[in-house]
């Protein structure tokens, strides 16, 4: 019989450590090992070993290694990425870099989750592209992110690191692949250290690792036959190709389905079977001969008071009854008491964790605490139904159900029979203090290279820990064992059935405008609309704006009412620029009662990653630009996802998306232009068939812009008209000075003058994948480089083609027209203006 209860509050303090084991995933559907995955985890039990990879992006690590040191050798494997990828580019969707980097995050926990690794990261931002460790390392605060890698190395312990690059060869690669590598060899002396990093001390220990591998292979020699003929004695060759019966795939297999949870980078997977050979280089340590862990007592007795718990578990694993693993309990449950002696913190721990899972799974036992809504705001009263049920003879008994954040307790002292389902309403009053639920290292203002993290326990974390749990307190015969489950939210969806989603803590009143930048070509007067969004029903209040003083805002204040949770409330502001150009930020302030909101809540839903919400400050950015165009209508052609189309119509254009397959002569003659998204040539199968109709518009009077496409993977053997070839040539640093080659040429005069003022404060980086050769049709206009390197002239390049114009740029539009950048605008309405004077 069900019935509800209102729970009051009972103080608890609850240890960081099951933040940390809890924090790993979020709401999704539960986990339900069968018997022959249970058995896997009882010899991973059993294995009191663990390897560490380090890189410095989500897509450097290694899934054949990662699966094979977990399937295999049964280790515990984490992969440290220094940074969470925000720099990158985004194949799925208009996100880039902090909403990409949460993603790139997601999907690493999806991939771990497939190859049986964990997931760590530090402090660093992904800035983009760097040249060189040196550059990278300045940008970085150094010691920062050293001391997080130093952390990760003290509480994961890992006896085995590996690193993903070489440390010797700056310059070769990506400054943040080589820079990773560096400090994971500095971190793998400092750890041991206690004069290193102190601080720390006060929740960790020190730990000092066995051994650090280089993840070599042909790749890093230039050539699979100069991989064959180098000196290999350095050299461990393990074959990662070994096939798993009990799981009915090879490793290969696993790893090509954990690779392929990267999709917003578009690294989809085929798997392989038969012998894959990797090759680990020691860098540091003794060289082992056949295995990473040679030399070193993986078993339960290395640790005091751990070969009692060995003897057990070993013959659990011996006598694992697969038609009925809850035949295992009683021994499972002796060594779980005699982990709880265990003098060892750290494998106490992990392993007191990993055991109870295993005991869950033996039990057939299914815990769940789901909220009746997907939501909720700090103070508010949260519908839960409990549920409880045994699937095994083994005697269990629910004593109680602890709720967390506000530690309310109900007392249950029920025993359950088998298949025999316990449930219980009640509601869980959410503290006025909880936080909303967002990603932590979101919450500070962020640096260019760091971001901020104020809580040093939370660095490293690949989540938010799950505030809002239940911790069922159950009786296994005699031996009391509490286990922890996040309140998750779940429906009924007509199409997949019972569907999981995380129960997110959100703002009371969450304020958004409908653009992140507001482009003023003009001098006049524009109406702004701010959604209002309530957290919670019955909500009315006053919304207002604050701009720089050369703008001017009317009205001064709005009142808004809100009925019901959900609901929203638009209201329009007029917004007047100033005569000059200028730019501003402008902030939305909704007053409710005494207190003032100015946060937007995201939620970024991909099919492949959990729900995830982002709570961050809201802000328009609004910019005055003089600026002159001639042509009206633009045709855009989408590429791997970029927010260019939405940019043009800011500053006046027409803009219409392309069908690439409706794409032919007579349907482009309407244009001003054709535009090709970033990497259309790499992307769009279908130009292939199309490009003969887009170089005949431009000879028939049009201008077609191609923005910049990758050296591999071009769908075309070349897309422009004339002999162009693309090269890996960038400038990375996005105050390089930019010299004008050809200062007289129209795209730098006509109708907008550009000047180096137009240069000004861009982000990330000048370009990238600009051409290194071009036929003498190709006008080059500009000159840049990084310091140090030689002037590049291929970042735009124009060419007089029949009657019209083709403009090829690898210069970072897509970057710069989101952050509201001027003189970005300028030059590329010249380029759409080209011939139209």
């Amino acid at each position: 019989m069900k019935k509800t209860i209102i729970l009051h509050s009972m103080p608890k303090i609850l240890s960081l450590f099951l933040f940390l084991v809890l924090g790993y995933t979020q709401a999704q559907t539960p986990e339900k090992l069968n018997a022959s995955e249970i058995h896997q985890e009882i010899k991973k039990l059993n294995f009191l070993g663990s390897v560490l990879y380090v890189g410095a992006h989500p897509d450097d690590e290694n899934t054949r290694l990662i699966s094979y040191f977990a399937n295999e050798e049964k280790a515990r494997v984490a992969y440290l990425s220094l940074t969470r990828g925000d720099g990158g580019q985004n194949l799925i969707g208009p996100e880039l870099r902090e909403q990409l980097g949460l993603i790139r995050t997601q999907e690493l926990l999806a991939a771990r989750n497939i190859d049986g690794g964990e997931q760590f990261f530090t402090r660093a931002n992904d800035f983009g592209y760097s040249k060189t460790p040196e550059e990278t390392l300045q940008i970085w605060d150094k010691d920062k992110v050293l001391s997080d890698v130093v952390l990760t190395i003290r509480k994961f312990k890992p006896d085995v690191i590996i690193n993903r690059f070489d440390h010797r060869s700056p310059g070769s690669t990506h400054g943040h692949h080589t820079s990773s590598a560096m400090l994971s060899l500095e971190a793998f002396e400092l750890a041991a250290k206690p004069s290193a990093y102190p601080e720390q001390l006060n929740y960790t220990s020190v730990f000092q690792p066995k051994r650090v591998f280089f993840n070599t292979s042909y790749w890093f020699y230039g050539s699979r036959e100069a991989f064959e003929e180098a000196d290999k004695s350095a050299m461990l060759s393990l074959d990662v190709g070994v096939y798993f019966p009990e799981l009915g795939l090879s490793n290969s297999e696993i790893a090509a389905i954990s690779r392929s949870q990267h999709q917003s980078q578009g690294f989809g997977s085929t798997g392989t079977r038969g012998e894959s050979r990797e090759y680990l280089e020691l860098i540091k340590g003794d060289m082992p001969q056949a295995d990473v862990f040679e030399g070193i007592n993986t078993s339960w007795s290395r640790i005091e008071g751990g070969e009692e718990i060995g003897e057990i578990l070993g013959q659990v694993e011996s006598e694992f009854n697969f038609r009925d693993p809850s035949q295992s309990l009683p021994q499972l449950i002796e060594a779980y008491k005699l982990i709880q002696e265990l003098k060892n913190d750290h494998w106490r721990e992990v392993k007191s964790q990993h055991i109870k899972e295993i005991i869950v799974a033996c039990s057939g036992l299914f815990l769940e605490a789901v909220a009746a809504s997907p939501s909720a705001t700090g103070g508010e009263q949260v519908p839960l139904e409990l549920e409880a049920i045994n699937r095994s003879n083994f005697p269990i008994s629910l004593n109680s159900v602890e709720l967390s954040p506000n530690n309310s307790q109900i007392e249950v002292k029920k025993a359950l029979d088998n298949n025999q389902s316990w449930t219980e309403e009640l509601r869980l009053r959410l503290p006025e203090s909880a936080e909303n639920t967002s990603p932590y290292w979101l919450k500070d203002e962020s640096t260019n290279g760091m971001y901020k993290v104020a809580n040093p326990e939370l660095i490293g974390l690949p989540e938010t820990p799950v505030q809002t749990r239940a911790r069922f307190r159950m009786d296994f015969n005699g031996t009391e064992i509490e286990i922890e489950k996040p309140i998750i939210h779940k429906f009924n969806d007509a199409v997949f059935g019972e569907t999981y989603r995380p129960f997110m803590i959100i703002p009371e009143v969450s304020v958004s405008f409908e653009k992140d930048v507001e482009i003023f070509e003009k001098a006049e007067p524009r109406s702004i609309s701010v959604v209002v969004t309530a957290g919670k029903d019955s909500l009315k209040g006053s919304l207002r704006l604050e701009a720089g003083r050369n703008w001017k805002i009317l009205p001064e204040e709005a009142s808004f009412k809100i009925n019901q949770k959900g609901g929203t409330a638009i209201r329009t502001f007029e917004i007047i620029p100033p005569e000059d150009q200028d730019e501003t930020f402008i902030k939305p302030i909704a007053k409710v009662g005494d207190k003032e909101y100015s946060d937007k809540l995201i939620q970024i839903d991909y099919e492949h990653i959990p729900l995830q919400n982002l709570v961050i400050p809201a802000k328009l950015k609004a910019v005055r630009i003089k600026i002159q165009k001639k042509g009206e209508y633009i045709g855009y052609i989408d590429g791997a996802g970029d927010a260019v189309p939405q940019s043009l119509e800011q500053i006046g254009y027409r803009v219409e998306h392309l069908e690439p397959a409706e794409i032919s002569n007579e349907s482009l003659e309407k244009f001003d232009a054709v535009v090709t998204g970033i990497r259309a040539y790499n992307v769009v199968e279908e130009l292939k068939y199309r490009q003969k109709d887009l170089l005949e518009y431009v000879k028939n009077g049009g201008n077609l812009i191609v923005q910049y496409n990758t050296n591999r993977g071009l769908i075309v053997d070349n897309p422009a008209p004339f002999p162009l070839q693309i090269s890996r040539d960038r400038v990375t640093d996005e105050k390089a000075p930019v010299n004008f080659v050809t200062k007289d040429h129209p795209v730098l005069n006509k109708p907008n003058k550009i000047t180096e003022r137009d240069f000004k404060n861009w982000v990330q980086e000048r370009g990238l994948y600009f051409p290194d050769q071009w036929s003498e049709e190709f006008v080059p206009i500009l000159s840049m480089n990084d310091e140090g390197e030689e002037p590049t002239q291929g970042s735009l390049l124009v060419a007089k083609y029949g009657d019209g114009y083709f403009i090829y740029t690898g210069l970072s539009f897509f970057r710069q027209f989101p952050e509201g950048i001027p003189g970005a605008y300028r030059l590329f309405a010249n380029m759409v203006s080209i011939g139209k004077e």
